[in-house]
């Protein structure tokens, strides 16, 4: 009995450190690894639609779900990202060379503010114009530097890049096709009861689609009408403006009405009355209702988190994981809440005696 005990604690230490091992090798592909799983578990039921109609032929239905994710889920992705770095570059330029000079912006729209506001801003130290344009101008600098240098490493790194897409695609592939085979394997591991297993399961793929689709695309959505407004309204850098109220989309406190606010503002400010009060209509009638609209459609009830939680857990997730924390955070939280809620469902009562 006693040798069984100690093959048993030999074997589990030996499964502790050979997983330990293979997350440890993993880990320069750990982004790769992670959206793999997430687009595979986000587009799974239309993999499994695409199955169904194309007679049950595995390898084809998820060559032709693949397609689908590659075209509307990372294609536009990269291509904004290539033209953010090149706008950002160029708006950096032009703000160095003084074609645009946003301290004269300033300058105006401090002009026109009443006597008490100037002061205010006397007080807080934005009465320096000179002082301001000079800090611009550093700024600017800075940015240009930080462009170029991130140009240059990603042109140093594009060999590394390629080869973490590729890992990518090949892993989702397996995933669309081989991803319920491989989800029974891991329950059939997973020392739990069969009924917990099942719960933690469902919640954990409805907390991925949750927050791929509820904050993601809820997000995205938000920026690119905003990005389409500034553009109609020819504000300079509108993809760049448009990608900054995407990110700030995702945090429940802040929202991009940060972005466009200030900017409707300093139009009704400056006389430029028609142009504040379309983007004022715009952002909250358009970009404002889009939160409240969309996500009750893309997520459930079940796998809604308190405003807060989610601004703790993207701040968060972002600090540690850079910008794929955008999701890990969220994705974290949520399923800390399930499992503790799990936890508490199945712990049996104590009852007191009377």
């Amino acid at each position: 009995m006693n040798e069984t005990v100690m093959q048993h604690k030999a074997l589990l230490a030996l499964l502790v450190l050979v997983t330990i091992a293979f997350v440890w090798i993993l880990l320069p592909f750990y982004g790769a690894v992670f959206w793999a799983v997430i687009l595979g578990i986000v587009f799974a039921p239309l993999q499994r639609r695409l199955l169904a109609r194309l007679g049950w032929r595995r390898n084809l239905a998820a060559g032709l779900t693949l397609f689908i994710c590659l075209v509307i889920a990372i294609l536009p992705v990269i291509i904004i990202s290539t033209l953010l770095v090149q706008e950002g570059a160029a708006l950096y330029k032009s703000i160095e060379s003084g074609e645009l000079d946003l301290a004269g912006y300033i300058e105006r729209f401090k002009n026109i503010l009443p006597a008490f506001a100037q002061n205010f801003l006397e007080r807080m130290g934005m009465g320096d114009l000179a002082g301001l344009r000079d800090k611009i101008a550093k700024g600017a600098m800075q940015g240009s530097q930080f462009f170029a240098s991130q140009a240059f490493s990603f042109g140093q790194g594009t060999f590394d890049f390629l080869v973490s897409f590729g890992v990518m695609l090949y892993l989702l592939y397996f995933f669309l096709r081989d991803g319920a085979e491989l989800v029974r394997k891991i329950r059939t591991a997973v020392p739990l009861a069969e009924q917990q297993k099942r719960r933690l399961q469902l919640k954990f793929n409805r907390v991925v689609r949750a927050t791929v689709k509820g904050n993601l695309v809820v997000a995205v959505t938000q920026g690119a009408l905003g990005g389409i407004i500034f553009w109609i309204l020819d504000i300079p850098s509108a993809l760049i403006w448009g990608v900054l109220m995407t990110f700030l989309s995702l945090l429940p406190a802040v929202g991009a009405g940060i972005v466009w606010a200030p900017v409707a503002v300093y139009f009704v400010a400056t006389g430029a009355f028609w142009q504040g009060a379309v983007l004022t209509a715009y952002g909250v009638f358009v970009i404002g209702l889009v939160d409240n609209v969309l996500r009750p459609i893309l997520v459930g009830k079940d796998t809604k988190m308190p405003d807060f939680l989610i601004l703790l857990s993207t701040l968060g997730g972002l600090a540690v994981f850079g910008l794929n924390g955008f999701v890990i955070g969220p994705l974290i939280a949520a399923l800390f809440i399930s499992s503790w809620a799990i936890f508490v469902s199945t712990k049996p009562q104590v009852q007191l005696p009377s």
